[in-house]
């Protein structure tokens, strides 16, 4: 990766000052961004002016010290170094840009994979919905995000599990409370979609003994329904499906329990056991075992937590709704109490609603389900609007353009890209006789040593595009270590409008052999990145539209 290479030299340069007695410098962070303005540069670091007051000097100073030891090492990477204000900005040259294109065509597939993970085995839970109706609109936001997330850190290097955690305890209030629907004695979550479902189950409902039997019997089956439509129509893959029953069955909460109470964390306080969350950063303790000697979702959660600390995560993302706001730090003192090492992170998908003149009907109830949505506006298209904003943000879900097929609908832009990317090639293979080969990887190899001693890329939009491509591997680690899943999104339009740019200026295939193959390499080079990048989001790849 460009960034990094940069940074390296940086250090090697502030390292071999340091040697010289010239500078101070221990081990501060040297952070180097993508200017907004190209007149800034490609890539940019401050590091001069972090360095300032440790060594007593004008950070302009510096800035030329470090220039010039980098100018000594940098072999051709950059056109020209330049300071402002402080600031040491880098423009990359046009023969490295060129090798650049040499190389994502020869990854392929590889292109953007990085080793930032180190196989750390991680488990990322999502969804999790109670098992009291369909999927709604709701639910597709951490879905989708979860789903995408995973893609992006087993490619930045990490052993990820997905996981579904079913809240099927038949001590749970909402479990019991579907047990008196079913039994006829409430009409809580009673939708068309439930009234079915009870009818279809009348014959093992009257064999049950109360209404918890009754609740976790119903449930099951809708959890049955649920995983249909996430594998079969969500097209969505979990590595585990945990019943929270199941650490009532094995007796999971009374181990808890008695390990809690052994360490001194549990207290009896108005009849109810409590456990001292204060001492673990929360700022009061919370209730584990209610008066009637139920456990509370702390209680549940933290048991469940237990259990994928014994499985060997060392990294545990949860996504949660927004009504589970309140739960994160629990969660977080828990998990201290706990004595897990590793990496713990909760994020919130906040709300959604629909932003339409016309509306969605609401064929199973009162809730607008995430089936009824993709019915409407196809998996592609839902799946990349959920995901354009960031997770923690209100989301409008703009139902009209979605159902544009047109280019201001984002993801017919993207995938038009595509598309124009793949007919180009196969225009090509079909006009040139080196190029007429069955495979890519065969074309790919034409296309290398047909332009093995060729002229430099020189158009503003081919370098422009080069430079596009270059930080897709940025991108990726840059997702993995902060989780802005909706960077990926926002990269995928730019790099779409800056290819139809690059189409609408650079004519690709001309009488100029050389120049139509140089083109070339750099189409074949776009397609492999839009081919990775959308496999990661899970956005069809189009021959034809």
């Amino acid at each position: 990766m460009l960034k990094k290479e940069i940074q390296k030299l940086i250090k090697k340069a502030l390292e071999e000052l340091k040697k010289e007695g010239v500078l101070k410098f221990d081990k501060e962070l040297i952070e180097i961004e993508r200017p907004k303005e190209r007149r800034h540069g490609d890539y940019a670091t401050n590091i001069a002016l972090i360095l300032a007051k440790k060594n007593k000097k004008n950070p302009i100073e510096i800035a030329k010290l470090i220039k010039k030891s980098i100018k000594n090492k940098e072999k051709g990477l950059f056109e020209k170094i330049e300071i402002k204000d402080g600031f040491i900005n880098f423009f990359i040259s046009k023969k490295y840009l060129c090798k650049l294109v040499d190389e994502i065509i020869k990854k392929g597939k590889g292109f953007g994979r990085t080793n930032l993970g180190k196989k750390k085995k991680t488990n990322i839970e999502f969804i999790s919905a109670n098992p009291t109706g369909p999927l709604h609109i709701g639910n597709g936001r951490g879905a989708f995000f979860g789903d995408v997330l995973a893609n992006i850190l087993e490619f930045a290097g990490f052993e990820v599990e997905r996981e579904y955690y079913i809240n099927n305890a038949k001590t749970n209030t909402q479990i019991q409370i579907l047990g008196k629907a079913a039994m006829g004695k409430g009409r809580a979550y009673l939708s068309d979609y439930l009234k079915e479902k009870i009818k279809k189950l009348q014959g093992k409902l009257r064999r049950t003994k109360d209404e918890r039997g009754a609740g976790y019997l119903l449930a099951r089956e809708i959890q049955k329904d649920i995983k249909k439509f996430i594998e079969k129509k969500l097209k969505i893959r979990f590595d585990n499906w945990i019943e929270e029953e199941s650490f009532y069955q094995k007796s999971e909460i009374k181990k808890t329990i008695k390990e809690l109470k052994r360490r001194g964390l549990l207290y009896q306080k108005d009849g109810a056991l409590w456990i001292k969350t204060s001492k673990f950063g929360e700022k009061k303790d919370w209730v584990v075992i209610r008066e009637n000697d139920q456990p509370t979702y702390l209680m549940s959660d933290m048991v469940y937590h237990r259990d994928k600390i014994k499985r060997g995560f060392k990294k545990i993302i949860n996504i949660w709704g927004a009504d589970h706001q309140a739960h994160v730090s629990k969660m977080k003192a828990t998990m201290k109490m706990l004595k897990f090492k590793g990496e713990f992170d909760v994020l919130i998908s906040q709300i959604v609603t629909l932003k339409s003149g016309k509306k969605l009907s609401k064929r199973k109830g009162e809730i607008i389900t995430l089936e009824e949505l993709i019915d409407e506006v196809g998996l592609d298209v839902a799946k990349f609007f959920y995901l354009q904003k960031n997770l923690n943000t209100h989301m409008d879900f703009d139902l009209d353009l979605a159902r544009e097929e047109s280019l201001k609908n984002p993801v017919y832009y993207i995938q038009y890209a595509y598309v124009r990317a793949n007919s180009i090639l196969q225009k090509l293979k079909t006009q040139n006789s080196k190029l007429k080969t069955t495979t890519k990887s065969c074309a790919a190899t034409s296309l290398l040593c047909a332009t093995q001693n060729s002229k430099l890329f020189s158009h503003p939009k081919e370098l422009e595009l080069i430079k596009k491509l270059a930080i897709f591997p940025e991108i990726i680690e840059e997702i993995a270590q902060n989780y802005q899943v909706h960077r990926l999104t926002h990269y995928a339009k730019d790099l779409a409008g800056v290819f139809h740019q690059f189409y609408q200026e650079c004519r690709v295939i001309s009488k100029d052999e050389e120049l139509t193959f140089l083109r070339m390499k750099l189409v074949l080079a776009t397609e492999v990145v839009f081919e990775n990048l959308l496999k990661l989001l899970g956005i069809s790849l189009l021959k034809r539209m």
